[in-house]
């Protein structure tokens, strides 16, 4: 463990130089590919603090659901934001929802943009989990593999040797931009890196995050509950993709029914005892992000097929 370390009377904290790092990488190959993908940057440059205010603002409230119980214990550390609480994932969350804002009436469409952000995420989150490797959050379960670790840290709680998830998430994102630039090399719609980047990152942190050991918000689910889930975000998609032919009075009936048959079923889960399992809350948001954007680039697509 390398958690800080220091420069004079200076105490540096070896999470927030590879975050900044990621920082600084990230923006320079995001800053390439939207000039290779033929992107305006003038709203970049127009809108560059409010860019800022919504990485940052994005990074803080992500870091505090992600450690929600230590906020609630102490909830002045909401106001102390120099305590190292940062999600490079939520600042680029931020980053996304404002880029949506700005060039919703550009030529550009979003899903253009997500395509050259979302090679740039993935390469700024490898730097960002070797910080979290280097401070020992997000660690992982006891293990007995021979590339398991030990940490001697108060906020670890296994002294025991443990799955270094945080090198499993850098490894695979280190990997996943790679493959990202190949498929951006190869493909001749706009979405192809969206689609596979999301893809892929749903999958695999389904899976890594089997392997985490720290405290965690946890989803309880049925089966039937991602059936629904699936039939959900099908509708959407259906709805969204005939929006334009439908009327007024035939979009209201539309809406009534996805409500009246959704809403109906949680009502009607409330009250039936089925079998549940316990997920961890990033995987179950994986899946949320693996269907939204399924379904959000066919839609795309077929409203744009000259992209």
């Amino acid at each position: 463990m390398f958690e800080a370390f220091q420069v004079g009377p200076f105490l540096i904290w070896t999470r927030v130089v590879f975050l900044l790092v990621g920082i600084w990488m990230s923006v320079e190959f995001f800053l390439r590919l939207a000039r290779s993908a033929n992107l305006s940057l003038q709203h970049l440059r127009e809108n560059a603090w409010k860019y800022l205010f919504a990485f940052l603002v994005g990074g803080r409230l992500i870091a505090i659901l992600n450690e929600y119980w230590v906020y609630k214990r102490e909830l002045l550390r909401l106001f102390i934001v120099w305590d190292g609480g940062f999600s490079f994932l939520g600042g680029a969350i931020g980053i996304a929802l404002m880029l949506w804002w700005v060039t919703r009436t550009y030529r550009s469409t979003f899903l253009q943009w997500l395509d050259v952000l979302l090679p740039a995420l993935t390469f700024g989150l490898a730097f960002s989990w070797l910080g979290e490797f280097a401070a020992g959050h997000a660690y992982g379960k006891p293990t007995d593999v021979f590339w398991g670790v030990t940490y001697d840290a108060i906020n670890v709680r296994y002294t025991v040797p443990i799955h270094p998830v945080q090198l499993y998430y850098a490894l695979f994102y280190f990997i996943l931009t790679f493959v990202l630039l190949v498929v951006r090399k190869y493909s001749g719609r706009a979405g192809a890196e969206t689609l596979a980047g999301i893809v892929l990152a749903s999958l695999a942190t389904f899976l890594i995050e089997s392997f985490r050991g720290d405290f965690s918000i946890f989803v309880f689910a049925t089966k039937l509950d991602f059936v629904v889930l699936f039939a959900l975000f099908v509708s959407l998609g259906v709805f969204a993709a005939v929006e334009l032919a439908l009327s007024r009075v035939g979009m209201i009936v539309y809406e009534t029914v996805l409500i009246a048959v959704f809403g109906g079923y949680l009502f009607w889960r409330t009250h039936v005892p089925m079998a549940t399992f316990e997920l961890r809350f990033s995987q179950f948001l994986a899946i949320l992000a693996l269907l939204a954007t399924v379904v959000y680039v066919l839609v795309h697509r077929r409203r744009y097929p000259h992209l």
